[in-house]
């Protein structure tokens, strides 16, 4: 049984493969208290932690975010024309030639259901420069939040 932190991609392995033959074993469900319980749920945390810290997903692009949603509902560009204002602006927004708006997130969040984070998360392009940033952050409060927000990120 594995109970130590996953340090390895060959112990992370032989979690994953521990968790899956503990799953199939038996035909009945485990019981949450027994020890194979237990150890599934142990090796589910460890496996969890692993892979926050070594296989993080990049966030989504929020223009595929709309068009993977666009997909997932059968939807043309002329069926959002509403959400951005007309067919030529959701062009337009499609070929980054405009910046999705407060409004188009908050409508497209709305109507189709895609995650605000989804739609935000991708603007790497907007930062402060650095001389702003480093005033920013010369308040401790704002330091500590920004210090444990990235601390954050990279655990969840």
């Amino acid at each position: 049984m594995i109970n130590r932190i996953l340090k390895t991609e060959e112990e992370y392995q032989d979690a994953v493969v521990r968790i899956y033959f503990l799953i199939n074993a038996s035909e009945s469900a485990i019981e949450p208290d027994s020890p194979e319980g237990e150890e599934l749920e142990l090796l589910s945390l460890l496996v969890e932690k692993y892979e926050q810290e070594h296989h993080r997903m990049e966030d989504p692009d929020p223009i595929e975010a709309i068009k993977f949603r666009m997909e997932q509902m059968n939807l043309k560009q002329v069926d959002i024309a509403p959400i951005f204002g007309g067919k030529t602006r959701v062009s337009e927004v499609f070929h980054g030639k405009r910046a999705l708006s407060l409004k188009m997130i908050i409508l497209l969040h709305r109507y189709l259901g895609i995650p605000l984070e989804s739609l935000v998360n991708g603007s790497r392009d907007l930062i402060l420069e650095s001389e702003k940033r480093e005033q920013l952050l010369h308040n401790p409060t704002i330091r500590n939040y920004m210090q444990r927000s990235v601390t954050s990120r990279r655990i969840h």
